[in-house]
């Protein structure tokens, strides 16, 4: 329909660059344009349009039939810094999964009741990531071996809950930690969140706040995915 999906600040980077969305190939969900993609349509060459098919030269590789349906896009320094973690917890760590099946219907329930009035008092829409962090901390005060970690012979028992939440942020997928989740009420739990979200998007959280988790929660819903790991 014409419209074009990206956040305020990264308009105003297209602005800035006098970079039309049709030259912007866009890698966010649904279709959405992030930073990283108009600042790869800045850096590119004057009359190449952003996710062409690559030209291939000087790689001595035996040249595909295909090779002219390939884009070849240089990875940023953030998606660089991903890929290699996301690595090094694979070949690093004891890594299994499992699925388990939970009745929201309560909670969906509290929240069609509450939503009206929570948002008056509080200025903010009652979300399921409030709930859902809740949730969590009683888990790890039930059961706080799941609150742990190996330390090379050794257990180390954590007595805080920081929460890590994973979200998509304007350079990838990044998990901002909301500190003493146990001590934050639903509001303040959803206002973190947002808070951090937006920061993510924007480019604007410090180190200090992707650091430290001994818990994180991804969810993948808005992706439109049922399950994932």
């Amino acid at each position: 329909n014409g419209s074009v999906k990206a956040s305020p600040a990264v308009r105003k980077m297209m602005a800035e660059h006098n970079i039309a969305a049709e030259n912007v190939h866009a890698t966010g969900p649904a279709g959405r344009i992030e930073r990283e993609d108009v600042a790869r349509a800045a850096s590119a060459p004057a009359g190449d349009v952003v996710g062409a098919p690559a030209r291939r030269t000087g790689s001595g590789a035996p040249r595909s039939a295909r090779a002219d349906l390939e884009r070849v896009v240089p990875m940023t320094p953030m998606r660089k810094t991903v890929a290699r973690r996301l690595l090094e917890a694979q070949q690093n760590a004891a890594i299994l999964t499992t699925f388990n099946e939970v009745n929201m219907e309560s909670v969906m329930g509290l929240r069609k009741r509450y939503q009206d009035p929570f948002l008056a008092r509080h200025g903010i829409k009652l979300g399921f990531m409030s709930f859902y962090v809740k949730a969590v901390v009683e888990a790890l005060k039930a059961y706080p071996i799941v609150n742990a970690e190996v330390r090379g012979t050794e257990i180390v028992y954590k007595d805080y809950f920081d929460i890590g939440v994973a979200v998509g942020g304007g350079r990838g997928l990044v998990v901002p930690v909301v500190r003493d989740a146990h001590r934050l009420s639903l509001a303040e739990i959803e206002k973190t969140v947002a808070e951090l979200a937006t920061r993510a998007r924007d480019n604007k959280l410090t180190l200090d706040e992707l650091q430290g988790g001994s818990f994180t929660i991804s969810n993948g819903g808005i992706y439109g995915s049922l399950l994932s790991t």
